[in-house]
Formats: structure tokens, sequence, C-alpha cells
């Protein structure tokens, strides 16, 4: 990797970072928030919801954006409206106090609106700057930097809830703001990402890209959002579990939380490195491959009683996440050229955040209809998108010649 963009790539590094924070800080919280707002399950996990629904919307704008304007000019200021919303939700926590519901939502909702320009435009622009093999491994070190955010968030979270349950708000909110400093003034992009089309030409070219890999594209986006929507479901319903059966503080459960996200930012590391050897060959094994990981411990964990083994069987949907990912990232980001990156990213990232969004609201239901109902559902719906995945995820067609040098 040229020397000059190793601290672009730490400052983007960064990105999925602060916005794992987002979410996962709160996780370990969200029993002290249902019990001091006097909440519903349904209604505390729309808490992650209002967050994760407003970002989903708003990626594709700023995909487009980016694409026209320039990667950075729409990353910082998203930043900053992202960490403006997050400090609002800790000002309405301790303004409104058990009144204050509402309120906290809204601020999610700007927050949100914010996460939209981050991360998947932190993915376009590392796929601008690296048009080699490397690119696998640079965007597996970014999921890898998603997946450590999701380590120390719950245990972050858990050991700054002590304090109150508000309190996460403030410090994801905070650290937001020299991040998008960073981003600024560090960061660098090609020329190329800042040169303009008209529009015509620049949805001509995307309805050319979507015609030619639509479908691999289409169940690529599937299998994204099936294992964020499994990994940030069981997430949600755990943490719950951990204090209503199991009785543990919330300290204890953010450790416990810990683990299966640390495992997955562990393998996406891992397999960033092994997709640059071997790209072609390992890519597709990896998506399905984690995603029949991810249908082992949906199918196991409602068969665990302890915490031990509850946490073992989580453990591999966190590996299996950890696996799919970064072969997911470079499949996509590689699917067009940098003028219209940027929006294909972005559609992907749309998918990714609707994933999180529904998970834990959907995952609830398992405390009312019971675990095996809703966790052996979706064990379905994983390997149906496992069976699409194979017979229609093609990456040789996908992927430039630059990424496939020196593989057969």
């Amino acid at each position: 990797m040229d020397s000059k963009i190793k601290p672009t790539i730490g400052v983007l590094a960064t990105v999925p970072f602060i916005m794992v924070l987002g979410n996962s800080m709160l996780i370990p919280v969200l029993p002290a928030i249902q019990k001091a707002l006097d909440l519903s399950l349904l209604q505390t996990g729309l808490i992650i919801t209002a967050f994760s629904i407003p970002a989903g919307l708003t990626i594709p704008f700023a995909g487009v954006l980016s694409d026209q304007a320039g990667r950075k000019i729409v990353m910082a200021p998203a930043l900053i409206i992202y960490g403006i919303g997050g400090i609002l939700a800790g000002l309405a926590a301790l303004v409104f106090e058990s009144e204050a519901y509402p309120y906290i939502l809204g601020a999610r909702i700007i927050q949100g609106i914010g996460a939209g320009g981050t991360y998947q435009l932190a993915m376009a622009l590392a796929g601008d700057l690296i048009q080699d093999q490397e690119r696998a491994q640079v965007l597996g070190l970014l999921e890898a930097a998603n997946g450590l955010g999701k380590v120390v968030s719950p245990l972050a979270g858990a050991t700054i809830g002590l304090i109150s349950w508000y309190m996460p708000f403030f410090v994801y909110g905070v650290l937001a703001l020299p991040i998008a400093l960073a981003i600024f003034f560090i960061a660098k992009e090609p020329k190329t990402s800042k040169k303009a089309q008209s529009l015509s030409s620049y949805f001509s070219n995307l309805l050319k890209i979507l015609k030619e890999k639509g479908v691999n594209l289409g169940i690529a986006f599937l299998c994204g959002l099936i294992v964020l929507f499994s990994l940030f479901g069981l997430l949600s319903f755990f943490s719950d579990l951990l204090e209503s059966s199991f009785h543990l503080g919330i300290f204890e459960r953010g450790l416990v939380i810990a683990v299966p996200v640390l495992t997955m930012a562990i393998t996406s590391y891992l397999f960033g490195i092994v997709l640059k050897k071997q790209i072609v060959k390992m890519m597709k094994l990896a998506i399905i491959g984690g995603l029949l990981l991810v249908a082992l411990g949906l199918f196991l964990f409602p068969l665990g009683h302890t915490v031990f083994t509850k946490t073992l069987f989580s453990t591999l949907i966190g590996i299996g996440t950890g696996m799919a990912l970064p072969s997911l990232n470079t499949l996509i980001t590689s699917s067009a050229p940098t003028s219209e990156r940027g929006l294909i990213t972005c559609l992907y990232g749309t998918v990714r955040f609707f994933g999180v969004a529904i998970g834990p609201p959907l995952f609830s239901f398992a405390t009312k209809h019971g675990q095996p109902l809703v966790f052996w559902s979706n064990v379905g719906l994983v390997v149906i998108i496992a069976v699409l995945a194979f017979f229609f995820i093609h990456p040789q067609q996908i992927l430039p010649p630059e990424l496939k040098e020196g593989e057969q």
C-alpha cells in the first residue's frame, strides 16, 4: 500500500468505529432506558430503529451527492450532524427526564440522517484509492474497525451507563466531532472522485451496471441485510434476556455481548487478508459459509439454557457475519467505477441499515411467541438466501481485472 494513503485509511477506519457506537453502545443500557422511561420492549427497540431507518433513507442521496461533489465534502458535515443528534438525545434525557422518549426519538432521527453520509462513503473512498487486490484487505480492515466498535461499545456503554443511562448519547456525540475534522483535513481523495458528470449520463451508466450485474448485486445486498438483521436482532434480544432471565448487571451484560462481536471483528480482519491472496476462489465460499454459520447459530441459540451455551451459539453468528461481510463489501464496491461507486455502495448501505433497524423489534417477538418460532423462522430465511447466493453470485463476473490478477 502506498504510504501516502495510509493516513487516509487510518482516518477512514475511525468512521465505522464511531458509527457503531450510535447503536451498539446503547444495547447494554436498553433495559435501563426501558425502566427509566417506562417503555415496552417494542418501544425500546424503536430507539434503535429511529436511528437506522432515517440513515437507510438518507444513504442513497449521500451516495449520489458524493459521486458528483466528492466524498469528503459529504462525510465531514454528516459526521457533525451525527454528533449533534447524539448530544441532543442526551440533553433531552436531562431536560425532560421520564417524559423524554419522543424527544430522544427525534434526536435519534437527526443522528440517523447524519449517519447516512458516513461509513458507506468511507468504503467508497477506500475503493477509489485502492485499485488492486489490496482493496479486499483494506475493506476487511474497515469491517474489522466496525467490529471493534461493536466490541468496545457494549463495554463502554455498560461502564458509562453506570453513571447514567443517557451518558452514552453524549459520549459518541462528542467523539464524532474530531473525526469530522480529521476527515476534512487529513483524508485525501483522488481527483477523479471529484469529477462531475451530467445527471443523465450518471444515471445512464448506473442503469447499465444494474442491467449487467443486477442479479449478482441484488443477492449480495440480501446477504448483507440478513446477516446484520440476525446479528443486531440477536444482540438486542440477548441483552434483554441476560437481565430478565439470568439477572446479570449492566457491565456483565456488556462483557457477554462483546464476545460474539469480538469474534466478528477478528474474523473480518483475517478474511480480508485471505481475500487479498485468493479473492476469486474464496469470496463466494466465504459468503455462503458465513451464512450457514449464522443459520447454525440461530438454530442452536434457543436450545442453550445457560449464559455460556447461548454466548457460544451467538459467537457462531459473529464468526459467520465476519466471514461474509468483507467479501460482500469488496464485491459491491468493485462492481462500479469511481464515478458511480458512491451510489452503488450507498444502496448497499441502505439495505444494511434496514437490517439493523428491523432486527431488534422483530426479535423482540421471541419474548411473547417463544425463541424457537422466531429464531428458527430466521434460520429458514438465511438458508434460502445462502442457496440463492450459491446459484446467482458470480464474483468473476463482477470483479474488475485488476482484482483478479494472479488467479485462474
